[in-house]
């Protein structure tokens, strides 16, 4: 078992950046491939980025590519999401998660097991 807790969601404007981080608790952290996803008001979640359970590996949607980067601390128990260059339609709710490593990383959410609360990012134009 796992805990999530993400922070540093806020309102940012448009050409601004913001890091996420999701703390865990529990189960050692190296134990997990880890997932962040978002979901805007009326619409379905969606993956935005996934990283390995040592950081050797890493996904991204294409929406986020190139402006986003995951990355991990796992002395700190900790993963981050680095938003750049943010845009209005990245306004969501961004939920970390977590899947046992032998699994390696996925996009699909419903591969996941442990979810965090979420954090809010709000873009202005």
């Amino acid at each position: 078992q796992v805990q999530l807790v993400e922070s540093g969601g806020g309102l940012v404007q448009a050409g601004g950046s913001l890091r996420l981080s999701c703390a865990a608790s529990g189960r050692t952290f190296s134990s997990y491939a880890m997932g962040w996803f978002r979901q805007a008001p009326g619409k379905e979640r969606e993956f935005v980025a996934a990283i390995s359970w040592n950081g050797g590996s890493t996904i991204y949607a294409d929406s986020v590519r190139g402006r986003f980067t995951i990355s991990r601390d796992n002395a700190k128990a900790t993963v981050y999401l680095q938003m750049n260059s943010l845009k209005p339609e990245d306004t969501a709710v961004y939920y970390c998660a977590a899947r046992g490593r032998e699994y390696g990383i996925s996009r699909y959410q419903n591969q996941y097991n442990y979810w965090g609360q979420g954090t809010q990012v709000t873009v202005s134009s």
